[in-house]
């Protein structure tokens, strides 16, 4: 199995955030520009909420990174938060607590049941981690990571589907031009963003919150990344857990998704023809580029569904833990719709597991011999067909 992994730190308003992102190979060219350009694309979006006018994020490499050039040892990624300094005394690591403390929850955060499991008497505790600021180091070693699958013609563009029900016309969308950042919704349907952008500002005037639909895709995976082997080798599994785990992510969708139970299975499979050379192509992509938890040469695409986020300035009826009485949740400075930001979280971690496929199947020492192997696997399989 792959050795590569990434681990985050921090709180939302502490200091400054952290990742390290182990088991990439040496040799492999890095353009911070491209890093920071993916933050910046985090923070963006019709929707987003004050926070984001006052952080910069902005990476500083720390380690395993020399002359532009990853040398094979663990890479430190780091970006401050800008706001600590508003925080400091409330966010201290040692001292007395200042400030008040948090006890209204709020529903459909991890709030209520993060006290109790870890036996906390401030919220606070729990929501500064629980945090989607936490992402933003998911997106710094995402793009690293989609720069090592670029370096091998690979990749990772998103675009938003639907919000607050108000969904795009496939039809209307030019796939080819995905990941072009046109709109500041990550929207490629002009018509239906106008009218996401209405639902938003609706929600906005009333203290309320929105949720939506995105969907990635990858362009360019060899066939046969990952493995009908053993259930945890499922490049389908590791895609849906990945996705899943990003904050407010309720569901996950790959190829046709929840339509295949719905259609027969003469309008859901991929069927195979062959052409004048003898090769073999499809006229569809329900599968979403994966069969039997591997890759089979097409596009991978993939959606996930956000819930609206549960930090509403009409707060909803919530409980104390202080006093144990029915109270209005707290209310923490936030986003009516954070869709398209999650969109480019989205891209972070499918470029991750696609990252750690290739390391898991071709290496993952010396970017030259990964580039000899890859090479040599798509000669022998596109041999004969």
């Amino acid at each position: 199995m792959s050795e590569l992994r990434f681990m985050t730190a921090g709180e939302s308003h502490g200091p400054c955030l952290t990742a390290i992102l182990e088991g990439l190979p040496a040799g492999l060219k890095l353009d911070l520009d491209a890093i920071n350009k993916d933050l910046a694309r985090r923070q963006q979006g019709y929707g987003r909420g004050g926070r984001m006018k006052i952080e910069k994020d902005k990476v500083n490499v720390l380690s395993g990174v020399r002359f532009n050039e990853t040398i094979g040892g663990p890479i430190t990624l780091q970006v401050a938060n800008r706001d600590f300094q508003n925080w400091g005394e409330r966010m201290a690591a040692f001292g007395e607590p200042a400030g008040e403390k948090v006890t209204a929850a709020r529903p459909g955060h991890a709030d209520f049941t993060g006290i109790r499991k870890y036996d906390r008497e401030d919220v606070r505790d729990i929501l500064e981690r629980s945090s989607a600021r936490e992402t933003t180091m998911r997106v710094a070693v995402g793009a690293v990571c989609k720069e090592f699958l670029k370096a091998l013609g690979i990749t990772v563009v998103s675009q938003v589907t639907c919000i607050g029900g108000v969904a795009i016309d496939p039809a209307k969308v030019d796939r080819a031009k995905l990941g072009t950042d046109i709109s500041d919704l990550n929207c490629y349907d002009a018509e239906a963003e106008a009218k996401m952008k209405a639902k938003i500002k609706e929600a906005r005037k009333a203290g309320d919150t929105l949720g939506g639909i995105f969907e990635i895709t990858v362009r360019g995976l060899p066939a046969g990344l990952g493995s009908h082997i053993q259930w945890d080798r499922r490049l389908d599994g590791k895609l849906a857990g990945a996705l899943m785990s990003i904050q407010a992510i309720k569901g996950v969708e790959i190829g046709a998704g929840f339509n295949c139970a719905i259609l027969p299975g003469s309008q859901i499979h991929d069927e195979m023809f062959l052409d004048e050379a003898g090769k073999v192509y499809r006229k569809t992509n329900r599968a979403g580029g994966l069969e039997g938890g591997m890759t089979n040469g097409e596009e991978l695409v993939v959606k996930a569904a956000m819930k609206p986020i549960p930090t509403l300035m009409q707060p909803l009826h919530s409980v104390d833990i202080e006093s144990h009485e029915e109270v209005l949740a707290c209310k923490e400075r936030s986003d009516t719709c954070a869709v398209s930001a999650a969109s480019v979280v989205g891209e972070a971690m499918t470029a991750f597991v696609m990252a750690q496929a290739i390391c898991d199947k071709f290496g993952s020492d010396a970017m030259v011999d990964l580039k000899a192997a890859l090479a040599a696997y798509k000669a022998r399989i596109g041999k004969d067909w």
